[in-house]
């Protein structure tokens, strides 16, 4: 089992800067490619970025690109989302999420474990 545990969510002014962590259990972290998503009421969960279980890329949405960056310290087994130049629409609750050990990620359905999400709220 992979556990994952989102913070760093608040109330933050449009233009505004916030940085997600996800803290996850040890075992095979660092062989598990690691995303976030997120959603809003009424909203179906979508795609925000993703990092490779080595690091080596990084994917984004075409609305985080600039915006957002996602990194990952394989040492404290945690994975971060800085946000930047934030939005109104960035307001959502944002979920961290896991892939399968040693395997690649395509769609929504590769990632099987989840957090419980944080909060972002960005005022206008």
């Amino acid at each position: 089992q992979v556990q994952l545990v989102e913070s760093g969510g608040g109330l933050v002014q449009t233009g505004g800067s916030l940085r997600l962590s996800c803290a996850a259990s040890k075992r095979t972290f660092g062989s598990r490619a690691m995303g976030w998503f997120r959603q809003t009421p009424g909203e179906e969960r979508e795609f925000v970025a993703h990092i490779t279980w080595s690091g080596g890329s990084t994917v984004y949405a075409d609305y985080a690109k600039g915006r957002f960056t996602i990194s990952r310290d394989n040492a404290k087994n945690t994975v971060y989302l800085q946000m930047s130049s934030l939005k109104p629409e960035d307001t959502a609750v944002y979920y961290c999420a896991a892939g399968r050990a040693f395997s690649g990620v395509s769609t929504t359905s590769d990632f099987i474990y989840w957090g419980q999400g944080t909060q972002v709220t960005v005022s206008s």
